[in-house]
């Protein structure tokens, strides 16, 4: 009974350590959130080429963008269904398409979650920057400071960060919220927008730009995937509170979306270098006093707390992709409060490496940002049109189509942000997804041959017992020699100490002295003595060794095993240690990089003698 009870007490705690549906978006959206401060902007962008009238299409390119978030929306609601264990794209495409594909998939979110924790952070540090421009010369220190932030709050579980993160979350949601109801309930804008007087038609309004205006608006879909690949960090029932989450974060981001769209027509924004889209929108929704320079701040608190959305769903894929011998297992490893510690880590690394070399300059990271996480959208969407074929359930021809169609989309927007983005940067994610991609591939290659050798999922010959010599290396005789012998006989069949003097007229009567008092200690145990002229203490127990190995079997006692136990003190006080060498550490080294033998290295705590 008490042992059920400790059981449930851990799994209760464990849950805790959990995410709750509100604390799901927090922690797994905020990418996507916080995406409506660039992602309407970037079809003003490109459509502003045009002139007013191609801005008259922002409306449009967005809706068409809302369509096709309903469609991943509810592609990846299906996706949360059929993979529990997370993964998104990557668990579908090895599900339905292949090791190779999936790993194409793993690669482009690995790509896509470090860049987007670069981006959030370095747009979230110049927004802080543009309203104190003093700050911009440390704007790289700025960025590095923020990162930390994010990082420890990580490191102490998603939960943990999810209720750090709750308030500005929806303290975001309702300011874009209030932004969208006055702005469409004013028939003048408070504040004029200052790029307003732009007109005219620069150029007609082909298909290309509309495609280019719908592929760059899409980075506003960047962390619908999130919630997806970290289905596992969620409460339980895990499943229905990952669909709820998901539709909760379609639905808002679409909600937003769409009413800065209409806003953007209402009050005819257009590109201002000053000044971003946004901001343009609340000083004519609201007008310039503090509720602007509130929403400005949350902003720049949303963007940069966005990057928490990588730090929730990558050690996640991580620890998948280990526990497929794709990465070191390392990474399938959790600490307490069910933190993947060394996939928050290495996410933090590499971000801190991009941040550094991009000089905290969003804009060098921005050309490929995105398609990493479209690589996934196809290929999620495409591997759910071959999971409808392959079960044929209820309703299964629609579904296949929604997919198919969606996989269509990202597919025309996949292309379209590599061919318009090639050349600023996007021929990167080009090589480095192929480059990581034969690195998961030699990884899982080494764990097979382990695998093989080890003979991993057979049953083994029957467990026999072997003869075992223990060698115990020793300098003197103490009270740890006495220690190390008796350790040494309760392990082995056979027990040898060894010592090591050196050739010259010094140690001579060091050795006189050594074998008269093991004479007198007499443990019944054969003391060796080993000379070396060099004056090494690694090189004659190695060549010892070697030797016992060949001759040993074929001994009177028929050893089939050496041991080494290598007697250690372990001082109370950490420094002490610096007080004594570190001969054990050197054996230990030399022993095993240059024989079979087996090392066992003993210490014994002073301060319990």
């Amino acid at each position: 009974m008490a042992e059920d009870a400790l059981a449930e007490a851990d799994r209760a705690r464990k849950e805790r350590d959990r995410l709750t549906v509100p604390a799901g978006l927090a922690a797994l959206s905020l990418d996507a959130l916080a995406s409506v401060a660039y992602g309407p902007e970037a079809i003003v962008v490109v459509l502003a080429v045009a002139g007013a009238h191609g801005l008259g299409f922002t409306l449009p390119v967005t809706l068409a963008i809302a369509a096709l978030l309903a469609v991943l929306t509810v592609s990846y609601r299906q996706v949360i269904a059929a993979f529990p264990n997370g993964g998104g794209a990557y668990a579908v495409a090895g599900a339905y398409l292949g090791k190779r594909v999936a790993l194409v998939a793993a690669a482009s979110l690995l790509i896509d979650y470090v860049l987007n924790v670069a981006v959030s952070v370095s747009a979230g540090v110049a927004a802080l920057t543009s309203a104190y421009p003093a700050l911009y010369g440390d704007r790289v220190w700025l960025c590095l400071a923020v990162l930390a932030l994010i990082t420890v709050l990580n490191l102490r579980g998603v939960a943990e960060s999810a209720r750090v993160f709750m308030i500005p979350t929806v303290l975001f949601i309702l300011a874009i919220g209030g932004v969208i109801v006055l702005g469409l309930v004013r028939a003048h804008p408070v504040t004029a927008p200052s790029s307003a007087a732009l007109s005219g038609s620069a150029e007609s309004v082909g298909v290309l730009l509309l495609l280019k205006a719908f592929a760059s608006g899409c980075s506003a879909l960047t962390g619908v995937e999130a919630i997806a690949n970290a289905v596992p960090t969620f409460r339980e029932p895990r499943v229905k509170r990952a669909q709820r989450t998901e539709v909760a974060l379609g639905a808002l981001l679409a909600v937003m979306l769409i009413g800065l769209a209409a806003l953007i027509k209402k009050f005819h924004v257009a590109p201002d270098p000053g000044k971003t889209v946004l901001a343009q929108l609340t000083d004519a929704a609201l007008g310039h006093h503090v509720a602007f320079y509130a929403v400005q701040f949350l902003t720049m608190v949303i963007l940069a707390l966005a990057a928490n959305t990588s730090f929730g769903g990558m050690p996640v894929l991580g620890g998948l992709l280990a526990h497929d011998n794709y990465i070191p297992h390392l990474f399938a490893l959790r600490a307490d409060r069910q933190v993947h510690r060394y996939g928050v880590l290495v996410l933090a690394g590499a971000s801190a490496i991009l941040l550094v070399g991009a000089g905290g300059d969003t804009q060098k990271l921005v050309p490929v940002f995105a398609i990493g996480v479209f690589i996934g959208f196809t290929i999620s969407q495409a591997g759910l049109v071959r999971h409808w074929l392959a079960e044929r359930g209820a309703g299964w021809v629609g579904r296949a189509a929604l997919n198919g169609f969606g996989a269509v989309l990202t597919t025309v927007a996949l292309v379209i942000e590599l061919v318009s983005k090639f050349t600023e940067g996007a021929w990167l994610v080009c090589l480095a997804v192929p480059m990581l991609v034969l690195l998961f591939e030699r990884i899982h290659a080494g764990y097979d041959h382990v695998g093989r050798v080890l003979g991993l999922g057979e049953i083994p010959a029957p467990a026999i017992e072997q003869q075992a010599l223990v060698v115990v290396p020793v300098g003197a005789v103490s009270r740890l020699t006495r220690e190390a012998v008796c350790a040494a006989l309760s392990l082995g069949d056979g027990v040898v100490a060894v010592t090591v003097v050196h050739t010259d007229e010094d140690d001579g009567a060091a050795e006189a002295a050594l074998t008269e008092r093991w004479r007198a200690w007499q443990p019944e145990v054969p003391l060796v003595v080993l000379h070396s002229a060099q004056r090494s203490l690694t090189r004659p127990i190695v060549q010892y060794l070697n030797r016992l190995a060949r001759e040993a079997p074929a001994s009177p006692g028929g050893y089939e095993r050496i041991m080494v136990l290598i007697p250690e003190v372990q001082p109370h006080k950490v420094w002490h240690r610096l007080l004594h060498n570190q001969r054990g550490a050197v054996l230990d080294r030399a022993i095993r990089k240059n024989t079979d033998a087996v090392v066992c290295r003993l210490r014994f705590r002073l301060d319990q003698w």
